[in-house]
Formats: C-alpha cells, sequence, structure tokens
C-alpha cells in the first residue's frame, strides 16, 4: 500500500509496511482515510535528522490515534533507520504512539528500537530536500509553513486480488 502526502513544498509518496507493522499501519491508513492530517503543519524541521508532523493543533503536543488512546510500539529487527525518507511513529517513550510521524533525512541508527518504522519515502526526494532546507527558530520551529495539503492513498492491486 502507498500514499502520497501533497505538501506546500511538492509530493512525496510513502510505501506503507502493512504486514510488517499492522497497527501503525492501520493508525496511519485510518488517519489519511479520515483527513485528518489534511492541512496539519510539520511543526519540527532538523537539517541532517528529521521533519515532524501528524499533529492537528500544529504544537507538537497534540495528535490521537484512532483508537482514542496511544498504541504499543511494533518494533521489528528486519526495520532500520538506514537510510534517508525513513517514515516512523513519534513518541514521547515506549509504547507512547498516536498520531505523530517523522521522515529521517539521513541515516539515524540510534533511533533503531526506539521507534516504529511504518514505511519509506519510494518517490519525491526533491520535496524531501526543499523541506530539509526550509529556515528554523530556536526551537526547530518552521519560519515558513510546511504543510500536509491533503493525503491521496493509492491501492495495491495486488493485494487487492489476493483478497477475492
Amino acid at each position: 500500500m502507498s500514499v502520497t502526502l501533497h505538501t506546500t513544498h511538492g509530493e512525496l509518496k510513502i510505501e506503507v509496511f502493512c504486514e510488517v507493522v499492522p497497527k501503525a499501519a492501520e493508525n496511519f491508513l485510518a488517519l489519511c482515510a479520515s483527513n485528518a492530517y489534511d492541512n496539519t503543519l510539520f511543526h519540527r524541521n532538523i537539517k541532517g535528522f528529521m521533519v515532524q508532523g501528524g499533529d492537528p493543533t500544529g504544537t507538537g503536543k497534540g495528535g490521537q490515534s484512532i483508537w482514542g488512546k496511544p498504541f504499543a510500539d511494533e518494533l521489528r529487527s528486519t526495520l532500520k533507520f538506514n537510510a534517508r525518507g525513513i517514515v516512523a511513529m513519534a513518541n514521547s517513550g515506549p509504547d507512547s504512539n498516536k498520531s505523530q510521524f517523522f521522515i529521517t533525512y539521513g541515516k539515524q541508527q540510534h533511533l533503531d528500537g526506539k521507534y516504529t518504522i511504518f514505511g519509506r519515502v519510494i518517490d519525491g526526494n526533491d520535496t524531501l530536500e526543499a523541506i530539509e532546507k526550509v529556515p528554523v527558530n530556536e526551537k526547530s520551529r518552521p519560519l515558513q509553513e510546511i504543510k500536509l495539503l491533503k493525503v491521496t492513498i493509492h491501492a495495491n492491486p495486488i493485494a487487492d486480488a489476493q483478497l477475492r
């Protein structure tokens, strides 16, 4: 399954790892389908590290999972922060996943085993580069809006055929 994040800086197509991390994938895709991410800000941007969004309040303190409470981590030894464009749930500690997520700007091995990876950018590196270049204040908040305008969910015809 994949989605396209339509941002003020271009499009990011993300492959979602539905079979490997089913809870995180279900949460992310359901939030996408319910338009929960539409017109939300990427509120934290750290060049060389990551950009974070998924908070409907835009403060970095909001957001909720589709279950109305935080859900457990799905840490997999096969999923590593070993490349640019890894997409993972943001959290405030173990088993505290809600709606916020982040996208890495490079390898971040120090995050392995601490955050649930649920996808990767498969198209839109130019967009990721443009977002990474946005200047920020001393709290890593972008000085110009980086907004997630809407999300398009793409069906996987092979998986759909297997369900029939």
